[in-house]
């Protein structure tokens, strides 16, 4: 079983090319489950033609004898679908719904397949959030970036992590690589090139900002459902072929604030 998860700032486009990376994976053939590891509880939303899926922690608090049929659900190309959630904003630990979901999932025997993808939010200072990369879930982590330079500073300090956590008994963890999602910034993908040169990594994929995406999300679909022709899709498809037989996994080396910064302005 391939275990990767995607990591990255807030509002980076996580969800989005995760949903896209598991209906390409299921489009080869593959039994794949995809894990919404983030409050919002919407990364599997296109998967699920815009359904808000039932939450892990919402079963867990509403009802006692709810069982597996109650939290993973099949969506677009028979991904089975399962979303964390978390609590109300202001209440208790976000990090509480991932690790309760991964507890419950083990208990259901429900956490299988070729390959599954956890859609991580990109605050590892929280324990919670860490725990796919800490307890040996997530084996290869890909961060997902842009050329901005707070999006490349989160993507830095989950490399901290990375880092850190590779060095635990419980943690096989390592960089899979980075995938630009980009905002179509001028010198973006020679950026985030050398970005992911200087941590000990390489670019995976960039995937160009283009009206499809929108598009395909208003009408509550992954691009590969809604356009499956259109080049967009195919880049989608690229991403899963090369994150399946990707075999080139390092620990990476976080670079300094100060060199962060200093790259930054020497590109944009």
């Amino acid at each position: 079983m391939k275990q990767i998860a995607l990591y990255g700032k807030g509002g980076i486009g996580k969800s989005t090319t995760s949903a896209n990376l598991s209906a390409a994976f299921s489009e080869m053939g593959l039994d794949v489950m995809q894990i919404g590891c983030d409050p919002k509880h919407d990364s599997t939303r296109m998967l699920m033609h815009g359904r808000w899926i039932p939450t892990v922690l919402e079963c867990m608090h509403e009802r006692n004898d709810f069982t597996i049929d109650n939290v993973v659900f099949t969506g677009f190309g028979s991904v089975r679908c399962v979303e964390a959630g978390g609590p109300e904003p202001g209440i208790g630990c976000a990090g509480r719904g991932i690790i309760a979901t991964f507890q419950l999932l083990e208990k259901m025997n429900a956490l299988y397949g070729d390959v599954v993808v956890y859609d991580v939010l990109g605050d590892v200072v929280c324990g919670g959030f860490a725990m796919p990369m800490r307890d040996g879930y997530a084996q290869e982590i890909y961060l997902v970036t842009s050329g901005e330079l707070m999006s490349l500073y989160a993507a830095n300090n989950i490399c901290k992590a990375i880092a850190r956590l590779s060095q635990r008994n419980t943690a096989r963890c390592r960089l899979g690589g980075v995938i630009c999602n980009s905002k179509n910034m001028d010198y973006e993908r020679e950026l985030v090139t050398e970005f992911a040169n200087r941590i000990g990594s390489t670019l995976v994929q960039f995937i160009p900002r283009d009206k499809t995406v929108q598009a395909a999300e208003v009408n509550q679909m992954t691009v590969i459902e809604h356009t499956p022709q259109s080049q967009q899709a195919e880049v989608y498809r690229r991403l899963a072929k090369t994150i399946l037989f990707n075999e080139d996994l390092q620990i990476p080396k976080p670079i300094e604030l100060d060199e962060l910064e200093h790259l930054a302005r020497e590109y944009l």
